[in-house]
Formats: structure tokens, C-alpha cells, sequence
């Protein structure tokens, strides 16, 4: 039927033309059939078949490249990729197939594919854990120049990242290697403290699931540790302890947004946008500064300064900044306040996926309009949460069997009528209450007020 509608269009146009068109049709629709019909299993064997074949990137294999990098003097490029993830994929395949300024640039570097989080150390890769695709620039000593990656939507990824961003990482990290190791004091704040656990699969939550390496023997997709089960895990540790999750647990890798700055993916860190009334106002920082370090530390990218606001206190603190402003270099400091992080969005994340289960029984909720709150006579400062998604099977379905139903609109909290946002509820769920107790809501339903018991999960 779609070559046929494609040969009516284009009647008039010579035979041939059409023939091309047609058969080009009939091949795309074909490939997107066989894509479609590759499982997860395919997908992954695939990708470690092609990447191998091709002998650019060390697949999987650490050890392999800071081998090589003792051996021939060039930096390492680690491209951490959850495989087959269809948002970084469309970065990462420009990265590795199409882009000829970013291939020459990754010719000077160890390049390695880690797809896996198996065995990882995290003393040494700690990045966020929400993300499908981190690049690290590490010198053969594991010496870490800097940082790359970043995202604050589901889907959207070119607000945060772009392929010219990464040329200008690479640049930036040549750059520092070249200078090594007269420079190497630069780079004491780019590793952090000690894990709770070394690896992944030694977290109490993941040990008895999965062991430190693939099982290419058996079933290789059920073998792996994705990156977002790490960050579940650090925060089951806490939940399962009756402990409150920590707020630089429950708020990673602050995007920069949260201290008021939008910073250009085109570049390494330009500064595209301040917020007014912000901390980043407040400093003094301006369009078009570009960020050269913060607190000290080189700056190569939006997820090194998110390495840095990561580091800091969540009740706030002085952070040096060194900024070239129309050629001039200028030292300004960031002021931070008590409870900072709590700007940052949780709802994007992956794991807000396991809060919801922990604290809401499996309830999606969004902030309803101005309109809406004046058709209700709810002021703009009181809690108003419109139920839009109820989880419907185990854990996640604890809101419904409450009696709690799409379309209801939270007013109160345990009496709070402060809690004006999903993340908001989200947090006081993971740090107010402990596993096993309840929370109380009051909705409007068609008007009418009714109270629910939430329990607090896992």
C-alpha cells in the first residue's frame, strides 16, 4: 500500500527515479523490521562483534588500556554505555562512526567501550549513575583530567551535550596531558572519597544477582549491571537500614542549573545563560564567561562542574571560580546555602522510578496550572499535585490499593501544605519517613476532600 501511494505521487517523474524511490522504501522498511526484531541479547552481541571487528576501542577491558597507555605515553578515553540505549546511542554512534574531527582527536587517546558496570571500580569511575553515557579522560596513573556527559531530561539529551562539546573535552584534556605531571596538583580533587563498596556487585542488594564479569556463555543481558542499578543500590543500602537517604545521595551530580548558570554544550564551558536572583548572579558571573576551574580544578566540560557541585556540602559553602571574560581572567566564589541541591529535578531520573515505589506506593504526579489552582482556590504556595499515573502491579500499586486514583489532586502532606513539587514529595518520602511507616494525603476528588494511607516501601 505505501508503494503504491508512492508510485501515485511521483507519476510524472522518469521511470527510473521512481523504481529508485520505491525499492528505497521497500529497503527501509525491510532493515527496520530486522532492527525491530533483534532482541536485547542480538543487540548486545552485536555491538561487541562490531566494535571488535573493528579494533579501534578496547572492549570491556581496563586493564588492556591503561596497559597500553603505560606503553605508549597517550591518555585513556573511557566511554562508559549502558548497550543498547537508544538516547546515548545517538551521540555515541556520531562519536564513533561519522564524525571526522572527533575520530582524529580520539586517534591520540587509549579508547576504551565499557558497556558494562561488572567489576567496576568505583573509587576511581564515580560519575552519575542516572546517566546511560559518561566519558572519562584519565591518564595512564589513573589520573583523572576530567569529565564528560550530561543530561536533565528522559529523552532530550542536546540541551546538555553535543559532538563539538566533546572535540572541545578532548582538546582540553590533550592539553593537560601534555602538560603532565608538572600539572598533577590540578587533579586532586577530581577523584573522590572511598565507595561504600568497592564494585557493584559486592553492593548487599546486587551481590547474590550478578558476579564481576558478563556471561557471554550464557545470557549476557541478564549478567550486566546497568549504571542506574549502582545508584539504586547505594540508595536501597540506606533505605533497608532505616536510615534517611542523604541528600548528596538523593540530589547526585547537581546540574547547573540548580546554582543558576546554562552553560553552551557547543563548548567546553561557556556560559550561555544566569538566572537572575541565583547564586551564579550573586557571584557576579555573566553570559559568555567561560568557566576555566572551579574550586581549583580544570573545567572540560558541564559534568566537570557537576563533579565539583557533587563535592560540596548540601548545606552549602564558598566555591571558588576562575572565569576568562573577554580575554581577562577574573576570580569570583559562588556562595551556597543551606539545603542548595533541593532545586534539582528528580522526576527525569531513572531512579525516581524506586522512589516512587519507596514513597509514593507508585504515584506519578505534576504540578497543575495557575488556572486550574485559581478554578480550586489553592494559593500558589500550597500543595496542589495532580495524580497522573497510578502504578497498577505490586510494590508500585501500594497508592491504589490505598484507594488513591488518576486524576485525584494532593492538597496536603502529613498536614504540610509546603510541598509543591513531585521531587519535593519524593524527598520528604526518603528522608521524613522510614520503611514500614505511612504517609498521610488529603486529595480533591470532583471536589471533594478524602484522606489516604500511603505506606512507606523499599
Amino acid at each position: 500500500e505505501t508503494a503504491d501511494s508512492l508510485f501515485i505521487l511521483t507519476v510524472s517523474e522518469d521511470y527510473s527515479m521512481k523504481l529508485l524511490r520505491i525499492l528505497s522504501l521497500f529497503s527501509l522498511v525491510v532493515c527496520s523490521s530486522l532492527v525491530m526484531a533483534q532482541t536485547r541479547e542480538e543487540k548486545v552481541r552485536g555491538d561487541r562483534e562490531k566494535v571488535v571487528s573493528e579494533g579501534f576501542w578496547i572492549y570491556n577491558n581496563l586493564p588492556e588500556a591503561f596497559k597500553q597507555a603505560q606503553a605508549t605515553g597517550k591518555p585513556i578515553v573511557v566511554v562508559l554505555r549502558c548497550i543498547p540505549c537508544e538516547e546515548c546511542v545517538k551521540l555515541d554512534d556520531d562519536l564513533v562512526d561519522t564524525d571526522p574531527v572527533i575520530r582524529s582527536l580520539l586517534e591520540k587517546f587509549i579508547c576504551v567501550r565499557q558497556v558494562s558496570t561488572n567489576g567496576l571500580d568505583l573509587s576511581l569511575f564515580q560519575y552519575d549513575t542516572d546517566q546511560s553515557f559518561a566519558v572519562f579522560f584519565l591518564n595512564a596513573d589513573k589520573t583523572i583530567y576530567g569529565r564528560f556527559g550530561t543530561r536533565s531530561h528522559r529523552t532530550e539529551w542536546v540541551q546538555d551535550v553535543s559532538l563539538t562539546g566533546l572535540a572541545a573535552a578532548l582538546r582540553k584534556s590533550l592539553e593537560l596531558h601534555e602538560s603532565y605531571p608538572s600539572n598533577k596538583a590540578l587533579f586532586a580533587g577530581k577523584k573522590g572519597g572511598k565507595p561504600l563498596f568497592q564494585t557493584p556487585e559486592k553492593f548487599p542488594s546486587l551481590k547474590d544477582k550478578f558476579t564481576a564479569r558478563l556471561n557471554y556463555e550464557g545470557n549476557v543481558v541478564k549478567s550486566c549491571i546497568h549504571c542506574h542499578q549502582i545508584g539504586d543500590a547505594v540508595r536501597d543500602y540506606y533505605r533497608v537500614k532505616l536510615e534517611p537517604i542523604p541528600e548528596d545521595v538523593l540530589y547526585p551530580y547537581p546540574h547547573p542549573k540548580v546554582v543558576g548558570i546554562t552553560l553552551d554544550p557547543e563548548t567546553a564551558a561557556t556560559i550561555r545563560g544566569v538566572e537572575s536572583n541565583s547564586p551564579a548572579a550573586n557571584a557576579g558571573l555573566q553570559e559568555e564567561d567561560v568557566i576555566l576551574e572551579l574550586k581549583g580544578q580544570p573545567i572540560l566540560s558541564s559534568a566537570d562542574v557537576q563533579w565539583v557541585l557533587h563535592n560540596i556540602s548540601p548545606k552549602g559553602g564558598r566555591v571558588s571560580i576562575l572565569v576568562d571574560r573577554n580575554g581577562a581572567e577574573k576570580d569570583l566564589t559562588l556562595q551556597l546555602t543551606d539545603g542548595w541541591r533541593e532545586k534539582g529535578d528528580l522526576s527525569w531520573r531513572v531512579s525516581s522510578w524506586g522512589l516512587r515505589r519507596m514513597a509514593t506506593g507508585g504515584l506519578r504526579m505534576e504540578s497543575i496550572s495557575e488556572e486550574k489552582r485559581e478554578g480550586l482556590n489553592i494559593p500558589a504556595n500550597k500543595t496542589a499535585l495532580l495524580v497522573s499515573h497510578v502504578g497498577q502491579y505490586n510494590e508500585h500499586a501500594a497508592a491504589k490499593r490505598a484507594g488513591v486514583r488518576e486524576g485525584d489532586i494532593i492538597i496536603s502532606v502529613d498536614g504540610k501544605q509546603d510541598i509543591l513539587s513531585e521531587s519535593a514529595f519524593l524527598a520528604y518520602g526518603v528522608t521524613e519517613k522510614k520503611m514500614g511507616e505511612k504517609i498521610k494525603i488529603e486529595v480533591l476528588r470532583n471536589g471533594t476532600k478524602k484522606m489516604f494511607l500511603i505506606p512507606m516501601q523499599k
